[in-house]
């Protein structure tokens, strides 16, 4: 029998009491314990970016972190971006931009995209797509990805 921890994972600005493993992925925490689906998990190594949440104000790949390692911090993942049926700017741009098709890798991509223009508002746009091309995507070619980036960008610097 393995040992399981209690721990409070703090998602979105609300917490879930949760017992897990101490191997257990925050990915498969957030999404298996505390039934917030919307992080994608893609190649479980750290490299599609699938799984990008928002930890303290950093995007990190949750698919690298264990649960217990998040207790005490504060989580935001695709599910916190909206208000209510107001969508955050950066999801709109995803839509008006076409910036998705099948949609798997776009919750990895807005969460990304989120953490670091919230900490970096003037990112040049080369330091941008250098950001950017950390996640994989199949199906969109990036193009629209990255103007729906570069609107939702000038948005959040007015």
């Amino acid at each position: 029998m393995t040992d399981k921890s209690a721990l409070t994972l703090t998602i979105n600005g609300s917490d879930h009491a949760i017992n897990v493993e101490a191997r257990r992925t925050l990915a498969d925490a957030i999404r298996e314990d505390c039934g917030q689906t919307g992080t994608h998990i893609g190649c479980e190594h750290g490299i599609c970016g699938a799984c990008t949440v928002i930890v303290d104000g950093e995007p990190v790949r949750s698919c690298l972190m264990f649960a217990v390692q998040a207790e005490g911090k504060s989580i935001r993942t695709v599910e916190g971006l909206a208000d209510g049926d107001t969508l955050h700017v950066m999801q709109q741009a995803f839509m008006d931009c076409h910036g998705l098709q099948c949609g798997f890798c776009t919750p990895g991509f807005l969460m990304l995209a989120v953490g670091v223009l919230e900490r970096e508002p003037d990112i040049s746009d080369d330091d941008l797509l250098d950001v950017l091309s950390s996640n994989l995507c199949r199906c969109t070619g990036y193009q629209n990805i990255i103007k729906a980036v570069r609107a939702a960008a000038a948005e959040m610097r007015k």
